[in-house]
């Protein structure tokens, strides 16, 4: 809570607001009719009307007025944006933050918590279908509140990599973070990447209303740092990857591209290095195959994979490779997927549209068959062939004056089906590799030096990849990292393959019974779907829910096997135990087949927007 003077309005930060800078710490008043947000660090201010949600920006004066006995006042750190829906709008703001480090000198924070502020007195009005699609809209709210892995700044432009930051001029610097971003769609400044902002869709009203200093861009993905001595010199490592907001989704709901050419699970991987006035940055990007294709869950283990046969195809892939040179430069393909099976097949289709991809280098190393047993250091064997490539597209560096020494002029694109658990660990491996080179050059090793030298370093660089990689899962399929082991240990363990194993049954939970609703969650906060007054309801479809009888058909499954397996126990006592024993298996196994038959309905599904 904010500490106030006799007027009830809080003293003000000492520190001011730098140029370009967002406001640290906010007051948020909430009185009968208007929530009102004030700078704390500044003399801005707005409110909005708990009426209709309408924004209006408030003089100092106003801003300065008393909070009166009927005003609950509380502290945020940030307002994340604002959606329209049926009964008025909902406002985002963050409740708590946590510092998650810094990224060349600028705090950044990770967001704890967040709570929709509503803005619907409207809802008295709507018919009784557009209070149930309201109330479903608010359920995907309160989904978005506990959003994981949403990392900002109030005084720098996450957004860009350390290499494209540093071609920024000095008065592009100072514009405002939402002007930094939103340039870039105007084709003003096109160093800047919307692409990573998470709530570019939420921040409309503000910018219209101009209220730069409470514009705040998140970054979602994952933010770690580690400091370690190296021959009695600190060394900072960071891990700092932006997730795409283009095809945004869950597992199993968001695969292959769209027709754009933008992927699922598209994450941007930057590993930086600072050392003696020297820092260096190593990119990395993964993303789903992109080709059009889908994996529907039926509540089998493994769903079926199926490529869509669309005539834009083979465009898919060329927009989405040309988008990746003009961003990165010269990029090799590393495809981590199985030659068997579905999986096989969908390899197959993406190596022949490969073959069509001038410029584009494409390499296909099976992953499990080579690294079978768990053996890590297998992974040697794909370095050796781009070995040759990796040093030539090289790593960033610069001095203290800010003087360029080095660009990375290419990038590594890993996949394999989700861009998880092999693509993680192929991505560390590498980017030890990296690590070692960037060293080497910076003065911190000699040429035949590497950090598998120092096990403290070695060990605090693979906590990081490990983290890294259950974060970013945690994003898409909802669970921790599978093969974790192989990052940390080079090699599988017994309290791994227990973890890997209760992960994977929280990954097939989620998949089938949670991400549908949470894919719709995304889609309206990202703007895929658009809620308008008048239009039909999406949830007006006149069947029935076939996921509402699950838990039904749950039960009878287990009080079927129950009571099979207590009724054959009394066989031999009553012959009449055996007719009931028949019966139940009978029921039991008709009721499994009926689930199993229909399995894809019985899942939960996404009603918003279609796959592609």
């Amino acid at each position: 809570m904010a500490s106030a003077d006799a007027d009830g309005a809080p003293l003000l930060s000492e520190e001011p607001l730098c140029p370009g800078s967002c406001s640290r710490e906010l007051e948020l008043r909430e009185f009968r009719d208007r929530y009102v947000i004030r700078s704390l660090d500044g003399a801005a201010a707005f409110a909005v009307a708990r009426s209709g949600g309408s924004i209006r920006p408030l003089s100092p004066e106003e801003a300065a007025a008393g909070t009166g006995s009927d005003c609950k006042v509380s502290r945020i750190y940030g307002v994340v944006g604002n959606i329209r829906l049926l009964a008025g709008s909902y406002v985002l703001v963050i409740t708590s933050r946590k510092d998650a480090g810094s990224y060349q000198g600028s705090p950044v924070y990770h967001v704890n918590s967040m709570k929709f502020l509503c803005c619907n007195e409207a809802i008295k009005h709507l018919t009784p279908q557009e209070r149930r699609d309201e109330a479903y809209f608010m359920s995907l709210l309160r989904i978005a509140e506990t959003t994981c892995g949403l990392y900002y700044s109030y005084d720098r432009d996450l957004t860009l990599n350390l290499q494209r930051a540093s071609k920024l001029t000095a008065g592009r610097i100072h514009k405002p973070l939402w002007k930094q971003v939103r340039d870039d769609c105007h084709l003003i400044c096109p160093t800047a990447d919307p692409r990573f902002v998470w709530n570019k869709n939420l921040l409309e009203e503000l910018i219209e209303a101009k209220l730069d200093e409470f514009i705040v861009p998140l970054i979602q993905g994952s933010f770690q740092s580690a400091q370690f001595t190296l021959k009695d010199r600190p060394v900072r490592i960071t891990l700092f990857s932006r997730r795409c907001n283009r095809r945004l989704g869950t597992r199993m709901w968001r695969r292959g591209a769209n027709l754009e050419g933008a992927t699922a699970n598209f994450v941007e991987t930057e590993q930086l290095v600072e050392y003696e006035g020297l820092t260096s940055s190593f990119i990395q990007v993964r993303g789903s195959i992109p080709l059009l294709w889908e994996q529907i869950v039926d509540l089998s283990y493994k769903p079926r994979l199926s490529i869509i046969e669309h005539e834009e195809t083979p465009k898919v892939v060329q927009r989405h490779f040309h988008d990746l040179s003009q961003r990165y430069g010269e990029t090799i393909v590393i495809d981590l997927t199985d030659k068997q099976g579905d999986e096989g097949d969908l390899s197959n289709a993406f190596a022949a549209e490969m073959g069509r991809i001038p410029g584009v280098r494409y390499i296909h190393f099976e992953f499990h068959h080579v690294c079978r047993g768990g053996n890590f250091d297998n992974l040697q064997a794909l370095y050796n062939q781009i070995e040759e490539a990796i040093h030539k597209q090289g790593y960033f560096l610069m001095n203290t004056k800010g003087e360029i020494l080095w660009e990375q002029s290419g990038v590594l694109r890993s996949n394999c089906i989700d861009c998880l658990d092999r693509t993680n660990v192929t991505q560390s491996f590498l980017a030890r590799k990296s690590l070692d080179s960037q060293l080497q050059r910076m003065g911190a090793l000699l040429s035949s030096e590497n950090i598998s030298l120092s096990d403290n370093i070695n060990d605090i660089f693979k906590k990081l990849w490990v983290e890294h990689g259950d974060e970013l899962s945690l994003e898409y399929a909802g669970s921790y990292a599978l093969k974790g082991d192989l990052v940390r240990y080079g090699r599988q363990t017994l309290p791994g393959l227990i973890k890997d194993g209760m992960s994977a049954l929280s990954r097939y939970y989620l998949n089938n019974f949670h991400d549908g609703v949470r894919q719709d969650a995304l889609d309206l906060i990202s703007g895929y779907y658009t809620v308008s007054q008048g239009s039909s309801s999406p949830f007006h479809n006149g069947g029935f829910e076939s996921s509402s009888y699950l838990p039904v058909a749950s039960a009878i499954i287990v009080g079927g096997i129950t009571a099979t397996t207590f009724t054959l126990s009394q066989v031999g006592r009553n012959a009449q135990h055996l007719i009931s024993s028949i019966i139940c298996a009978g029921l039991t196994v008709g009721v499994v087949a009926l689930v199993k038959a229909n399995g894809k309905q019985f899942c939960s599904r996404p009603r918003l927007c279609g796959l592609i």
